[in-house]
């Protein structure tokens, strides 16, 4: 999982999301009677706990202005709470700008492919399949592939004693030397260098 990205997690239900690189977290926790009308109406769907952001702006600043009140306290601050917490439920409910092809798209990214076969397999050509990424994430499918194979690799290294050449083929490289230079350009240490002193572990504050 990669930010910007907002999670809802529902009462007894497990989840495994973890942070593929580092980020930020914030939180809010609440219930009361007004969440099953909430759920009714589709603005806390179960069914799609996930909901990816383009623009970070889009979440942060109903959280930003929700945290401000909580910090201020004060007689109003349970009503303007309450308010707050609203416009950030709206807000996540709205058109997030990303796309569920860019899902598929990163799943299909683990398997050695071109960006001519991933447009083919998503029933695109690869101008369309260009123009569909840019809308939903500001990027190009290339950016999005590479992103979505150095981050499974990071997870494998961190969390597998498989070996370096076994994760290059498992996100989609058959040479791993060419891996090991790719991921060290782009993490800036080499794959072995990540094992041992790397982390995908982020850093949260809450609220």
């Amino acid at each position: 999982m990669h930010a910007p990205a907002l999670l809802w997690l529902f009462p007894g239900v497990l989840h495994g999301y973890r942070p593929t690189t580092e980020w930020h977290q914030s939180w809010t926790l609440f219930g009361g009677p007004a969440t099953g009308a909430l759920t009714a109406l589709g603005h806390l769907d179960p069914t799609q706990p996930v909901r990816r952001y383009a623009d970070p702006r889009a979440i942060e600043r109903p959280f930003a202005r929700l945290l401000r009140i909580t910090r201020a306290g004060g007689p109003a601050s349970a009503v303007q709470a309450v308010a707050a917490l609203l416009d950030l439920i709206t807000a996540a409910s709205a058109d997030d700008g990303s796309d569920e092809l860019v899902d598929r798209l990163e799943q299909l990214a683990l398997r050695s492919s071109s960006i001519h076969g991933y447009a083919a397999d998503l029933g695109l050509s690869v101008g369309e399949l260009r123009e569909a990424t840019r809308r939903a994430t500001g990027s190009t499918p290339q950016e999005v592939v590479l992103t979505a194979r150095l981050n499974e690799a990071k997870a494998l290294l961190a969390e597998s004693d498989l070996p370096v050449a076994t994760i290059a083929r498992e996100v989609g490289y058959d040479d791993p030397a060419y891996f090991s230079r790719l991921f060290s350009a782009r993490v800036g240490q080499s794959p072995r260098e990540f094992r041992r002193f790397g982390s995908v572990t982020g850093r949260k504050s809450s609220f």
